[in-house]
């Protein structure tokens, strides 16, 4: 697959208040004996991105990062933590001009991702012709996270946690996270997108409505394998990361 029109997004600039950090960033946390970001970085570079492919995009502690990547990578600060789309705009806006697609991750949830997987689904996307792709995962306890909702129209988008209905909070299948975007629709669709209700943010889930309302294609691909998807919002999943890390480079 010829990534050279391809970029990539890292969403990087979390404070990770749950975990308690006050002197780093959240993906800066240390699993297997480096910081969790680092391991979507290798996973990239190890696919062939280049260093002006791939865009952390900064904010707390952003010195941390920063100086940690060396100039591996291209920097966009979030001066104002307004969502995960906010961030994804911030950080794709800095990418080259010649990047038509770009792939959007969380810095803090990747760490597990295997270069074929990232592969399949970002030819999957460019194949596809999709404005947006969203990469789910099937959960054994997905009551942290919101839902992918298939309707019987054929429309799919995600709902929130906050908005779920009972029998919506019985689906097992949830988001990643991670995107495939047309960077043109993106661009040009993002300045009118609204913010999500209840937190007052610009959230990467309302991108599924938009499409939706545009009568733009969707694709959602389903990740092969669950384990693959490693989010870690407290210390008991850190230290969980941290042990499957080690038990790897033990191997």
């Amino acid at each position: 697959m010829n990534l050279n029109s391809f970029g990539a997004v890292i969403l990087s600039a979390g404070k990770g208040t749950r975990l308690g950090c006050t002197d780093k960033p959240k993906v800066m946390l240390e699993i297997g004996g480096k910081p969790i970001v680092s391991y979507l970085v290798e996973t990239l570079k190890n696919m062939g991105l280049e260093r002006e492919q791939i865009c952390l995009v900064v904010g707390f502690c952003k010195e941390k990062v920063i100086e940690y990547f060396d100039g591996q990578t291209i920097y966009a600060e979030q001066k104002e933590l307004l969502g995960t789309a906010h961030a994804a705009y911030t950080g794709m806006t800095a990418l080259p001009p010649n990047i038509k697609q770009v792939l959007v991750m969380n810095g803090d949830d990747g760490a597990f991702y295997t270069a074929e997987t990232l592969e399949k689904f970002m030819q999957g996307h460019t194949e596809s012709g999709a404005v947006l792709s969203i990469l789910t995962v099937e959960l054994q306890d997905p009551t942290m996270y919101g839902r992918i909702v298939r309707e019987e129209n054929g429309t799919t988008h995600i709902v929130e946690k906050e908005y779920l209905t009972d029998e919506q909070k019985k689906i097992n299948e949830t988001s990643t996270g991670t995107f495939c975007f047309d960077r043109q629709w993106f661009e040009k669709m993002f300045p009118t997108m609204p913010m999500m209700k209840k937190i007052n943010e610009y959230g990467l889930p309302t991108t599924l409505s938009v499409a939706n309302e545009q009568g733009k294609k969707i694709q959602v691909i389903k990740l092969e394998n669950n384990d693959e998807w490693f989010g870690i919002n407290t210390q008991e999943e850190l230290d969980k990361a941290n042990d499957l890390k080690n038990q790897v480079s033990s191997i």
